[in-house]
């Protein structure tokens, strides 16, 4: 590679050391080495080699995108066999957004790795979190093509999945259930559920809390928790259990 190509790391030995972050050796390297290619190198790639045939990461981040939101959908559904569609829209949304895949490149340091053009390089291209999150759905497709579904389900459990639970806990999933609950009133022209506070218990250091979730006037659940927004959570999700559960029986 031509001495002009500054800031564009070679990916000779920059695959292999990446190829190992990963855990995983690729059958067609080329797909990792386009999966870690930004556009604003390609000019340069091609004006150092005439007859490169480099190719930006644009369209195995359009793939990637796809693949992500099947294999998230089919994480919800697994760990979530109970929820409705709309609570796991709304959860894969969650789990698959740009924060979320900007911290999983950061987890495995995807900006070391990338093949930024001079200009890119100069602004802080490897930090920005809109590039990373491109080039970590990039690398998922790559693995995809690669691969096949096992190497990218297996890749995005250990990176993104599996953190999102234990960075988040629960508040990734449950803060669907109040929202959940709002539609279904929503939806059949009820007013909004009203939470109260029931019972508040022990000491400052580990207080637990009782919510109880009121519609039209009465009590339809309680929740507990050790946040009151836990508790919330927890109310609003017995609540929408128990009205569908009702409407299915009218």
């Amino acid at each position: 590679m031509g001495a002009g190509c500054a800031g564009i790391v070679s990916m000779t030995n920059g695959g292999e050391q990446f190829e190992q972050r990963l855990g995983r050796k690729f059958r067609n390297p080329d797909l990792l080495q386009r999966a870690l290619t930004h556009s604003s190198a390609v000019p340069e790639l091609r004006a150092a080699d005439p007859i490169s045939s480099a190719e930006n990461n644009e369209q195995l981040e359009f793939l990637g995108d796809a693949v992500l939101d099947f294999l998230a959908s089919e994480y919800l559904v697994e760990k979530f066999p109970k929820w409705s569609e709309g609570q796991l829209s709304k959860s894969r949304a969650r789990l698959v957004n740009a924060q979320a895949l900007e911290l999983a490149a950061r987890r495995l340091d995807v900006g070391k790795y990338l093949r930024l053009g001079r200009g890119e390089e100069k602004t802080g291209g490897r930090d920005k979190p809109a590039i990373l999150a491109d080039a970590f759905e990039a690398v998922v497709a790559a693995l995809y093509l690669d691969a096949g579904l096992p190497a990218a389900r297996e890749m995005l459990l250990t990176t993104l999945f599996e953190f999102a639970l234990e960075e988040r806990g629960g508040d990734l999933f449950e803060a669907d259930r109040k929202s959940a609950l709002q539609e279904f009133l929503q939806a059949r022209g009820k007013t909004p559920a009203e939470y109260r506070l029931a019972a508040e218990r022990g000491p400052d250091h580990q207080k637990t809390f009782q919510v109880e979730v009121w519609i039209d006037g009465a009590c339809m659940a309680s929740g507990n928790g050790n946040t009151k927004k836990e508790a919330e959570q927890r109310a609003a999700g017995a609540a929408l259990q128990r009205l569908e559960q009702t409407a299915l029986r009218i």
